[in-house]
C-alpha cells in the first residue's frame, strides 16, 4: 500500500505551528522544527514491510496548503496518516474533509494525544476512517496498514466507524518491544529539514532520538503524553548508543537532543556514559536530554559531562510548593536550586521551563517564580528558560479538574485558543493581560545586565558565538509573541 505521513501546512499569521512530537502547541513566530521520532520510525516500519512510504510535511517545507493539497492529490496514497493535537485538530478536520473531496478512496488516520483522550469525537466532526490511540502509533499504524492488506489481526487501540456506529479494538496496550525497532530511515523521513531551525542545537546539523516512551515519572498533572503513555518502557544503552554512532557515521550530526519525557537514570546512564565514552562518541558530539530535578547526584552529572552531554531540560513549572504539590510534581523547591547548581558545577547547562497562569495561583505567587527563576539566571546555575502559559489538555487531570471546578475562561471546547498565547483558565487575582505580561517578563531576562555580562564570560568559540546570536533572536522572537498578544 502507498502510505503517506502527513503534517499539513498550518498557515497563521501567528507563526510557525510547533506541532510535531510536541507536548505543549506553540505558534513561534521564529520557525522551529522538531524531528518526529515517533513517525518517523512508522515510516521506516512501513518501508521495512513492503509498503511505498511518502514522508510529507508541508510545514517543516514551508510549503502553502494548496500547494500541499495538489501535491497529495498528485501523489494519490490509499492512506494519509496524520499527527494532530488540540489547538489545530479543527483544522485538521478541515483538511480531511478537503483530502477527501478530491481523493474519496483514500483512507484517512489520526494519531496523537488529543485523540487518544477523545477519540469518539473525530469520527463526529469529519470523515475520518481510523483513529490511532496511545503513543506506539509506529506498531499501530504498521499493524492497521498490514491489518488492511489483509496480513494481520488489528491491535487494541485501533478506532473506525461501521454502519452500527463507532467501533474500537479494545483499549490501547503498550507492550511492544522497543529494542525491535529499527534504525530510523533519516533520508527517507528527510532529516534535513529539521537539522538546523532548532534551538536545542548548539552544534549543526543536529537531530533527535528517543530513548523511552515517555517518562519514568509519568504522573504530573498537565503533560498531555500522560495520555499516550501510561507506562514506562525504554531502549537498551546499547541501541541508542548504536543510533548514535549511526548518525555521526553516516549523517555526520554535531548534536543530538533525546526527547525522551525524562531520560533514563541508575544502572542504564551509567551503562550508556560509559558506552559514550569507550566508542569515543563524547569527543564527536554533544548529547542533550530531559531531565528531572532531584534525579542525579553530582558525581553522576560529571559522568555525564565526560559521556558528551550538555544541555538537561528540567521542569521547574513554578517556584511555589503548592503547586508543585498539585501537579503532582514529587519535588520540592529547594531541590531545583540544588540540582540547578550540581549541574551546573558539573560543566552541564541547565534550560528551565516554566509555567504561569495557575487557577489557584495569585500575583505574589507568580512573582515568587519569576524572582527564583532571575536569580538562577543570574548567579549562573541556569543558563536558559523558557515560559509558557499553562494550558490543560484533554485527557490529562489537569483538564478534569479545570473542568469540574469551572476554570475555563473560554468554552473548552475552543480548541484553537489552546495555543499558549492567552490564558484559558481563570486566575485568582490577574487579568489575562498581566499573566502574558509575566511570561514576557520571564524573556526579557536574557537582556538583564547581570545575565548578559556572565553569559559573554562563557563565550569561548566561534560557535559559542553564533549560538549566542541565534538565541538571542530566538528570545526576541518569544516576546515579539507575546507582545502582539
Amino acid at each position: 500500500m502507498k502510505v503517506a505521513i502527513c503534517y499539513p501546512p498550518l498557515e497563521d499569521e501567528r507563526g510557525t505551528p510547533l506541532l510535531s512530537q510536541n507536548r505543549q502547541f506553540q505558534w513561534f513566530s521564529e520557525p522551529t522544527y522538531i524531528y518526529p521520532v515517533i513517525p518517523a520510525y512508522a515510516a521506516t516500519l512501513l518501508k521495512e514491510h513492503g509498503h511505498e512510504v511518502i514522508w510529507d510535511d508541508g510545514i517543516a517545507e514551508e510549503l502553502h496548503y494548496d500547494k500541499w493539497l495538489a501535491r497529495a492529490e498528485t501523489n494519490s496514497p490509499d492512506i494519509v496518516a496524520i499527527e494532530t493535537k488540540t489547538p489545530v485538530v479543527k483544522r485538521h478536520w478541515r483538511t480531511i474533509r478537503d483530502i477527501k473531496k478530491r481523493l474519496p478512496e483514500t483512507k484517512v488516520v489520526l494519531m496523537g494525544d488529543h485523540v487518544t483522550a477523545l477519540p469518539e469525537e473525530s469520527f463526529k466532526n469529519t470523515e475520518v476512517d481510523y483513529v490511532v490511540t496511545g503513543g506506539d502509533y509506529d506498531f499501530l499504524l504498521l499493524n492497521l496498514v498490514e491489518h488492511l492488506s489483509g496480513k494481520q489481526k488489528i491491535e487494541p487501540g485501533i478506532w473506525y466507524k461501521t454502519e452500527d456506529g463507532i467501533r474500537n479494538s479494545g483499549h490501547f496496550v503498550l507492550n511492544h518491544n522497543l529494542n525491535e525497532l529499527p534504525l530510523i530511515d533519516r533520508d527517507l523521513t528527510k532529516w534535513r529539514l529539521y537539522s538546523q531551525k532548532n534551538g536545542n542545537f548548539k552544534r549543526r546539523p543536529g537531530t533527535y532520538t528517543m530513548a523511552g516512551r515517555d517518562c519514568w515519572w509519568h504522573r504530573c498533572a498537565f503533560c498531555s503524553w500522560t495520555t499516550l503513555y501510561p507506562t514506562w518502557r525504554c531502549r537498551s544503552p546499547t541501541n541508542v548508543v548504536e543510533e548514535i554512532g549511526m548518525l555521526i557515521d553516516k549523517y555526520g550530526i554535531k548534536e543530538v537532543f533525546d526527547d525522551t519525557g525524562t531520560f533514563p537514570v541508575g544502572n542504564w546512564l551509567k551503562r550508556f556514559c560509559d558506552l559514550m565514552i569507550e566508542k569515543k562518541y563524547n569527543r564527536e558530539i554533544y548529547f542533550s536530554c530531559n531531565m528531572r530535578f532531584g534525579a542525579l547526584s553530582f558525581q553522576e552529572y560529571v559522568m555525564m559531562k565526560h559521556a558528551g552531554f550538555r544541555e538537561l531540560l528540567f521542569g521547574l513549572e513554578s517556584a511555589n510548593q503548592e503547586t508543585l504539590n498539585r501537579l503532582n510534581k514529587n519535588l520540592v523547591v529547594e531541590e531545583i536550586e540544588r540540582s540547578c547548581r550540581k549541574a551546573r558545577e558539573a560543566g552541564l547547562e541547565p534550560h528551565l521551563t516554566i509555567m504561569i497562569g495557575y487557577p489557584w495561583e495569585t500575583r505574589e505567587h507568580i512573582s515568587r517564580t519569576l524572582r527564583f527563576a532571575k536569580k538562577l539566571m543570574e548567579k549562573g546555575w541556569a543558563v536558559t528558560l523558557q515560559a509558557t502559559i499553562v494550558i490543560p489538555y484533554p485527557g490529562t487531570p489537569l483538564y478534569e479538574e479545570s473542568r469540574a471546578n469551572g476554570w475555563f475562561r473560554i468554552d473548552p471546547s475552543d480548541y484553537e485558543r489552546y495555543d499558549m498565547k492567552y490564558p484559558i483558565l481563570t486566575t485568582s487575582d490577574m487579568s489575562p493581560e498581566e499573566v502574558t505580561k509575566v511570561c514576557n517578563e520571564m524573556y526579557k531576562l536574557f537582556i538583564s545586565p547581570k545575565y548578559i555580562l556572565r553569559h559573554l564570560r562563557r563565550i569561548r568559540s566561534w560557535s559559542d558565538l553564533k549560538f549566542s546570536l541565534y538565541g538571542l533572536r530566538k528570545v526576541m522572537g518569544h516576546v515579539r509573541d507575546f507582545d502582539r498578544d
